[in-house]
């Protein structure tokens, strides 16, 4: 009670201050022009970006709530022999090692994950000592998903400063198929914003969702399934419009 009759400037510096010496939350603050403002302004005392967060075991390789979505297109995706899948931003190989765990991987599945060079080395590790190098490759050059059949894209296009678009345009070679899920978006607007991840401090781009649907259509590609991701909460406190932004993701393939 006592903190909702405290005036704004008290609140804030508060919350930077549990921003700062956040270990364990999914933290956001502050609003900026752009991508590279929002990096620039990121606090020196925190490492910057996933490049210089720790790789080691961010995460689980577990299957959460939020993830069936996109496993549900995936898994259909696999059956129908789209078998070579690009995971942007897949870390260690989180996802196939955890879906693996619920589909039926073919032996012609090769699933390459694209990540920064220290999460890559990392995941190469981890892949020989789990016996998935079979499967399982690595690659820092997002161009190297020229071809794929699959193109995954699982909470990482907003800590990337280069739009789908883009990304989409520097393929010689298009994937048939996006599936995208656990992206940030927002109902009105995109938002340049600074995310803690607790080991380290990130740009963050949440999207305008109707924008982001826009720049698949515009790049070759046909909507089959959009979705909401409910029950993983996204706010940044103390900017207009932060307690709109939500998580989505969609299903789209490629025009013949």
């Amino acid at each position: 009670m006592l903190s909702s009759l405290l005036p704004f400037p008290p609140r804030e510096s508060a919350y930077k201050r549990k921003f700062l010496n956040n270990t364990d939350e999914n933290l956001f603050m502050g609003s900026f022009e752009s991508f590279a403002a929002a990096e620039a302004g990121a606090p020196p005392s925190k490492a910057v970006g996933y490049a210089n967060a720790d790789a080691g075991e961010l995460y689980s390789p577990q299957i959460y709530f939020y993830d069936y979505p996109g496993l549900f297109w995936l898994g259909r995706s696999i059956d129908a022999g789209l078998t070579r899948v690009f995971d942007l931003g897949g870390h260690v190989g989180i996802k196939y090692y955890a879906f693996r765990r619920v589909l039926t991987y073919p032996d012609t599945l090769r699933w390459t994950v694209c990540d920064v060079p220290g999460v890559v080395e990392s995941g190469r590790a981890m892949a020989i000592k789990r016996e998935a190098t079979g499967q399982l490759g690595f690659t820092t050059d997002y161009r190297d998903a020229s071809g794929c059949d699959v193109l995954y894209v699982s909470g990482s296009l907003q800590y990337l400063p280069t739009r789908m678009d883009a990304i989409l345009s520097s393929l010689a070679v298009k994937p048939r198929r996006i599936v995208m899920n656990t992206t940030a978006v927002h109902p009105e607007r995109t938002i340049y914003t600074l995310n803690s991840i607790g080991v380290a401090v990130c740009a963050y781009r949440i999207q305008h969702h109707d924008e982001l649907l826009a720049d698949l259509a515009r790049s070759g590609y046909r909507k089959r399934d959009v979705w909401r991701n409910e029950g993983k909460p996204i706010e940044v406190p103390f900017v207009d419009g932060g307690d709109k932004p939500y998580y989505a993701g969609c299903c789209f393939d490629l025009i013949a």
